[in-house]
């Protein structure tokens, strides 16, 4: 009662067009589902996250749920879960994906879902991950246990110093690390992030990942940048 309350004198906004939810909406309108542009990569094979890393990690399995253009809806909801404090967004994604991963047998095979770590510095000035409630959601769905002790960022930086850093493949190794045990030996990791562009980011993380014994690589994002 008192949510319905709330609800009709504080209604609740569509992340992606402003506009007021209805009560069976959740964060993202019905019309903005059905424009939101979807990738379908998990009904391809070789798609466009494969062709992205080809070369550079030995991935097991790749996938985004969305194209991200710029100043599309996708943008807009990904601007307000990092920097408007807007976490639901991130669960919202989770489960939606949840819903095409599940059924896929390369999922079967994961041991841990691994977010892309924020350094401690910067986790304390936005206050959460933007990834852990997309990560959280796909673990409590697809019953795989999320992990966001193994791997972390060493270096604290700028906006741009960690574009310019993340562009040298001399430097790329430094940025992150992974504390493990034996236990982690051998297993299948699913490393997840909010928007693949360059796949620098992604790359360095599986680097780290792969000092793991007999480690094996899947990448899952909410969104790919496309053209």
């Amino acid at each position: 009662m008192w949510n319905h309350l709330l609800n009709l004198f504080f209604p609740k906004s569509c992340a992606g067009c402003h506009s007021f939810l209805l009560s069976d909406e959740k964060v993202i309108c019905t019309q903005c589902r059905h424009e939101i542009p979807l990738t379908n990569h998990h009904k391809i094979d070789d798609n466009e996250i494969f062709q992205k890393f080809y070369g550079r990690i030995p991935l097991e399995y790749g996938s985004a749920l969305f194209y991200f253009h710029k100043n599309g809806i996708v943008q807009e909801m990904i601007h307000k879960l990092k920097y408007k404090g807007q976490e639901e967004i991130g669960e919202t994604i989770g489960n939606w994906y949840s819903e095409e991963l599940q059924h896929l047998e390369q999922m079967q095979h994961i041991d841990f879902i691994i977010p892309v770590p924020l350094h401690k510095k910067r986790l304390r000035e936005r206050g959460y991950n933007q990834v852990e409630g997309f990560g959280r959601a796909l673990s409590s769905n697809l019953k795989i246990p999320y992990d966001d002790k193994l791997l972390r960022r060493k270096l604290y930086t700028k906006t741009q110093t960690k574009k310019d850093l993340l562009g040298r493949a001399d430097i790329i190794a430094t940025v992150f690390d992974v504390d493990f045990s034996e236990n982690y030996h051998g297993k299948h990791f699913l490393l997840i992030d909010d928007v693949l562009t360059t796949g620098s980011t992604l790359e360095a993380c599986s680097r780290a990942i792969l000092k793991i014994p007999n480690a094996k690589i899947s990448v899952v994002c909410m969104a790919m940048s496309h053209n």
